[in-house]
Parts: structure tokens; sequence; C-alpha cells
């Protein structure tokens, strides 16, 4: 039957609304080998409809609307894969894990990586030095926050040039700029 291929690859997105799965190139292919059959088989019909004038106009159309479902099918398939890594790549930065790499085909790690480069290009237009937009992805409560070190890091300036020493289980009340990257680094945990 018509466009049962395309229903799997739509079922397999929906299925996995948030995750990237392994893309599926072999669906992918039997898809478009259908949409490609599908499309001699109206060309040899319609060249043959032009010589007859007879019947065969409704299996054209019938194979018309399963070439139109099929490519939708194929077009929200890899909108919603490019969409999830769109997320994922504010996420978890620029270098996604490799778990999630690996289930990323060709066409969308090269995707990826001319979506990082435009993203950071802009952000070092933002200002005079440049902004991390990736930072505050929701907006801070407050401008300080506590933090507790999680181990022996040593002395630590901060943005306001005083220095600040860091030992393991130490308390801090600090300004969160100087803290989110140290967070990041599981150098200090946000204590709330």
């Amino acid at each position: 039957m018509f466009g049962e291929k395309a229903i799997e690859l739509i079922k397999e997105v929906y299925r996995n609304k948030d995750n990237l799965t392994p893309y599926n190139n072999d669906l992918v292919e039997q898809v478009s080998k259908e949409i490609k059959t599908l499309v001699e088989e109206n060309q040899a019909d319609a060249q043959t409809l032009d010589r007859e004038l007879g019947g065969g106009l409704s299996t054209i159309r019938i194979r018309h609307t399963a070439i139109q479902r099929n490519m939708r099918c194929l077009i929200a398939y890899h909108y919603n894969r490019i969409r999830c890594l769109r997320q994922m790549r504010w996420e978890f930065g620029s270098v996604l894990p490799p778990d999630i790499k690996s289930n990323l085909s060709s066409s969308e790690a090269v995707w990826l990586n001319k979506y990082s480069t435009s993203l950071a290009k802009y952000m070092r237009t933002i200002g005079d030095e440049g902004m991390n937009l990736g930072v505050d992805l929701k907006p801070p409560k407050s401008l300080y926050i506590q933090v507790n070190c999680l181990v022996d890091y040593g002395k630590y300036q901060l943005k306001d040039g005083s220095i600040i020493l860091l030992q393991k289980d130490s308390l801090h009340y600090l300004p969160r700029s100087d803290c989110e990257e140290l967070i990041r680094l599981k150098i200090f945990e946000h204590v709330a």
C-alpha cells in the first residue's frame, strides 16, 4: 500500500519527540524509492493517456496524492530531527554527547556544524566582547548565588579582580556570572 513506510517514519518521530534516535537511512531510502517509482509510473501513464485519450486518469491522481503524502512525511521527519538537534545544541552546547552524535546522519552533522558556527559568529558580534547566549536559558532570579565547592581548586580570580580560595566543601556567595562556568565544569554545585 502506498505511504506505509512514510507513516512508519512519522510514527518514529512521534514516539521519540524529544529524543534523537539513530537516523533511519533504510526507511528514508525506501520512501524515496517509492516516490521515484510512483513518479515514473505516473509519467508512463500520462504519456499513454496523451496517446489514447482514454482512462487511467484516476490511477495517476492516486499515485500523485501518494507522492505528495510521502514527500510531506519525509519533510516532517527531517524537520523534527533538525528541531530536536537545534534544541540539543542550546542544551548541551557546541559539543554533543557521543551517544547522541552517533545517531546523526552525515548531512545532519554538517547542518549542526554550520548552525554552531553561525551561532558562535553571531554571539561574537554582540557587545564589545561578545556574549554567550547559551549561559542563561532561563532568566536568573538573583544576581548572586550560593555555591558549594566540590574540589580543592586553589585560588580563583573573580571578574571584579578579587581573589578567593576554593577548597572542597567550602560555601561561597558569589555573582552568578562568575560561577556559571565553574558549575558547568563540576567544580561548583549550586546550593538552593
